[in-house]
């Protein structure tokens, strides 16, 4: 296996791995992603990562000969953290199988899966791909909801897909450029053009079923996303806003397996966590961050913090 050095320049380097052996690629793939099964017939393999990992988000180049990957039961039993992983296809054909769906992806297309569940991805013969791998709580949305998207083919000249589908081929035609701020602003960028992207396939492909209340939930979400700074947000107010009793907006939220509380919490922590990494950011402290997200109580939110993520914001903002 070679590390090929980036070229001289300001910013991290990008990390550029290749494999001159199926066995070395096997190693390569499971270290990048997640612990995956890799399997091939090819005799004279090759594989090269370029990759950029900015926070907890990891872009990924790949280009190989045709393989397939992976993710089993026992693998995913050894893995605590969740993440969804976006592909772009930039050459070759690619088969993504996940759910009891099978999509079949051509240059330009996009299409989404999850790694706390099976899921396959088979290459026959050379191809290049863009991976955007992201923690579940990078986007806005429940898993729930993208969990009807997985392994579905989303064409990359139509609908949004029009949009978003040049914005990524540029994101790896150009993984030198994303260090320091304008790296990390990039990145999260691409996350949330991608949940808008999602929101509007779910919009799609959402189908009137008696005694759910999907349209409510997605509208009460976006109320709570545009007022997360509020201290005062609570479920008597957001039931107000909606003109709804507190026990049907509890209801709403039950039936989309969570709480309101335990979404709040979850959405401020993640705009917490993002901020604590914001190179703009430095000069903020971790209470004013915290505060700026409705967390007025520094002690219950380093206690909660570290909950959530494993160490105190303090901590993880030096990481």
């Amino acid at each position: 296996m070679t590390t090929v050095p980036a070229p001289p320049g300001g910013g991290d380097p990008v990390q550029c791995a290749q494999a001159d052996t199926f066995a070395e690629w096997r190693t390569l793939v499971s270290d990048s992603f997640v612990p995956l099964e890799v399997r091939s017939d090819a005799i004279d393999f090759r594989g090269t990562l370029r990759s950029r990992v900015l926070d907890e988000l990891s872009i990924v180049e790949v280009t190989a000969n045709g393989h397939q990957v992976l993710r089993t039961p026992a693998l995913i039993a050894r893995s605590d953290r969740h993440y969804f992983k976006l592909n772009l296809q930039l050459s070759g054909h690619g088969i993504l199988i996940q759910d009891n769906r099978e999509a079949t992806l051509r240059p330009g297309d996009l299409a989404v899966y999850d790694t706390h569940r099976p899921y396959t991805l088979a290459f026959e013969q050379d191809f290049r791909t863009l991976v955007l791998m992201f923690p579940h709580e990078a986007l806005d949305l429940p898993a729930e909801s993208v969990g009807q998207l997985t392994a579905r083919r989303m064409a990359g000249d139509a609908g949004l897909g029009r949009m978003i589908s040049p914005f990524m081929v540029q994101l790896a035609e150009n993984l030198d450029a994303l260090s320091g701020t304008t790296g990390h602003r990039l990145a999260y960028n691409a996350v949330d053009l991608i949940a808008t992207m999602f929101e509007s396939e779910l919009s799609i492909r959402r189908e009137p079923v008696a005694g759910t209340h999907g349209d409510l939930l997605t509208s009460i979400r976006q109320y709570i996303e545009a007022e997360l700074g509020d201290p005062a947000l609570s479920p008597a107010g957001i039931a107000a806003a909606h003109f709804i009793s507190t026990r049907q907006l509890h209801k709403v939220f039950h039936e989309a397996d969570t709480t309101v509380s335990t979404w709040i919490r979850a959405r401020r922590l993640e705009r917490c966590r993002r901020d604590l990494r914001d190179p703009i950011l430095t000069d903020r402290s971790v209470g004013v961050i915290s505060a700026r997200w409705g967390f007025l109580d520094p002690a219950h939110f380093s206690r909660i913090f570290r909950t959530a993520f494993g160490e105190p914001p303090s901590t993880y903002r030096r990481g």
